[in-house]
Parts: structure tokens; sequence; C-alpha cells
């Protein structure tokens, strides 16, 4: 398949990364193709000082993109942008092959991963409401998703069929999602009642987060170099010292625009976090543009009104980082470096956790002063 971005053209005598970060955004597009199994044959960016608002990137542009996906015998092209109704059938029109956007690509990978019931439900209802408003014109047949005798009115259009039978099935998944929520709500609540702590992986997809959870609890979830290996939350027991343990939960990998259809659907899973006594913010320290990376985790937080969590961050991979590289990560009293591959640094992981988990249960202000967030106050 091939490629396409969009990005605003760079202004005169500003540095590269000022100018936009297309580049970026499709290396991890292609990331994110190789997930979903595909090959990807060519890469196209446009620049240009705004976006057409009928096909993204301009009838010029379509025409050298139709000519090298053709070159390339590509079978789709995919938009890094997310494209509009008018845009995504523009498109198809004008280059005669399947186009998909990054929002479509991501659901996709998430399909493919998701293997609990939970998991499954959460994401056909992202991809039945993304499709909902893009039906028009497609003749969509959904024969899938049921339907009888009864269903179709006299005169009634096939899209309009298709549009009632997904907002049907729409209704049933948000019912049972809604189940799925009141359980992780008892669930919550036992463990509240045993007074178990929950410590909770939180990062960018492909931090290590999986890796880092393996190597705490001895399990054996799936650890892949692949985006968004793990979809189904997991959690088991850490032991943190002779006397104490927390229960350490994974969750789903953050990423730049994750749709939010996504993030709506995936709520009660994502719910876990607020319960969590602490977050561990884990970040690949090798990759290029980890800040980057930490901008995405932490505006993803803040929308799940979860910006003020205890959190404490994780430095991981120590072991792809150069000794010079290394004595030049940022280290304060809520950071700590690891190599969750290799075990380095663990056993003092588990001590930070310990201190920050201790057996009271302690409220969000005095967790935040002990991780050194808030300063302590004057002695009288």
């Amino acid at each position: 398949m091939h490629l396409v971005g969009w990005a605003p053209s760079r202004r005169p005598g500003l540095p590269a990364r000022a100018g936009g970060e297309g580049e970026e955004s499709l290396q991890e597009l292609a990331e994110l193709s190789r997930s979903a199994g595909a090959s990807v044959l060519g890469v196209t960016l446009q620049r240009s000082p705004r976006l057409d608002p009928a096909t993204l990137i301009g009838r010029g542009k379509i025409g050298e993109v139709q000519a090298l996906a053709r070159g390339e015998k590509a079978g789709c092209v995919i938009f890094d942008n997310d494209l509009s109704p008018t845009q995504l059938r523009n498109l198809e029109q004008a280059l005669g092959l399947k186009v998909l956007d990054r929002t479509q690509l991501i659901l996709d990978i998430f399909a493919r991963r998701a293997r609990s019931r939970e998991g499954q439900l959460q994401v056909e209802l992202a991809q039945l409401n993304y499709l909902l408003p893009r039906l028009s014109g497609r003749g969509t047949l959904l024969s899938r998703l049921g339907g009888g005798i009864g269903t179709r009115g006299p005169g009634e259009q096939q899209l309009e069929f298709d549009r009632r039978r997904i907002r049907a099935r729409i209704r049933k998944l948000r019912e049972g999602i809604e189940r799925v929520r009141s359980q992780r709500a008892l669930h919550r609540e036992h463990r509240r009642e045993q007074r178990w702590q929950t410590v909770a992986l939180v990062g960018y997809t492909n931090a290590g987060k999986s890796t880092l959870f393996n190597a705490l609890t001895e399990a054996k979830v799936e650890a892949s170099s692949r985006l968004f290996a793990t979809l189904d939350p997991t959690v088991r027991s850490v032991k943190l010292d002779a006397h104490r343990q927390v229960l350490l939960s994974d969750t789903v990998g953050f990423i730049r625009r994750l749709p939010p259809h996504l993030v709506a659907s995936f709520r009660a899973t994502l719910e876990e976090l607020e319960d969590a006594a602490l977050l561990l913010h884990v970040t690949d320290a090798s990759h290029p543009d980890r800040e980057g990376q930490d901008a995405a985790v932490e505006s993803l937080l803040e929308s799940l009104n979860l910006a003020s969590s205890p959190r404490l961050k994780v430095w991981n991979k120590l072991d792809l980082l150069a000794p010079a590289e290394r004595d030049h990560l940022p280290r304060g009293p809520a950071e700590i470096a690891v190599s969750a591959l290799r075990g380095e640094g663990l056993d003092e992981l588990r001590r930070r956790i310990a201190e920050l988990t201790s057996s009271r249960q302690i409220s969000g202000s005095e967790a935040r002063t002990a991780l050194g967030w808030e300063p302590q106050p004057a002695p009288e």
C-alpha cells in the first residue's frame, strides 16, 4: 500500500521540526500499517499552506499519488490524516483505489488484537460509530448485523435500512458495555474491601509496558515490537517486599490522535485507571521523539480526568542507551530508570512503589507531595 500525509508548509527561517512533524507522523503510520500486516510500498508527503477541503491534498497531488501507487501496484492508499466522508468519497473516485484513513487503520488493528468478549464489543462499537456518518453513497450491505422480517418499511432505501440496523446494533453494544462497567465496578469495590491497592501502567504504545509487566509479575503477557500488541487489560499481583503486595494493571497503549470513538468505547476499561493508587508512566527512553510521545500520553490522561493522579515516571529500555545518553536522562523524585528486558533497576522500582503505596490509604495530595510534585510545607 501507499501512504500519504499532509502537513502545513514550513515557515522560512524556522527549523525543520517547527514547520510540522509530517515525516515523523508518516513513520508512525508505516509502523501501524506493518502492525496491521500490510507492506508499505511508497510514501508521499504533501506540504501546503492549507489543506484542500475536497481532497485534503489537492488535485495536482492526487495525480502524482495515483501514478506512484499504480507503478508500485499498490491496492490501497492510506492517509495519515482523518478524512471527512466527502474527502473519502472524492479520493476513491479520483484515485480509483481503496482509500483508508488513520482512524480506520487503528480500528482495524484493534479489531485484530481484541481477544476477550469485552474488547470485541468495545472495538465494534467504535467501528460502527465511525462508519455511521460515512455510509452515504456506498451502498453498504451489513448482512452480518442481523435483521429480519418487518425491519424494512415500504419504499425504504437500502441506505436508510443500513443506518437503522447500525443504530440498533450500537444500542445493543452500549447495553453490553454498560454491563461490563457494572461488573468492573463490583470488582473494584471488592478490592477496596480487601484493601488491595492497584498500580496501573500507562504509556505510549510500544514503550515496553508489557515487558515490564511480565518482569514484575512473572506473567506471560504477549510482548512484541508491534504497535498495540496488548489490547485486553490484565491484572496480576506484585510482591513488593516480604509483607506487601499490590495489584499491577497493564492497559492498552496510547498513541497520537487516538480515535475519539475508540477512547469513548474503551472508557469502561480505562476507568480502571481512576481507581489506581499510582500510575506508572512508562516511556521508551531510547525513542528520538520521547517528549512528543509523553505529551500525547499527558493529553489523553487529561481527557480522562487523570491529569492530577499520582504518578511515577519510568524511563524504560536503558539497555538501548549509550552510557553518555543514560547520564543525560532526567532524574528526579518522581522518575526512575529501568531496563525491563534485562531486569535492571526493578528492585529499586519495587521499593519506590512500596513507598508510594503505603498500607494506609493516602490521599492524592499526599502522594503528589511524596513524589515531589508539590512543595513540602515550611515548618512552623
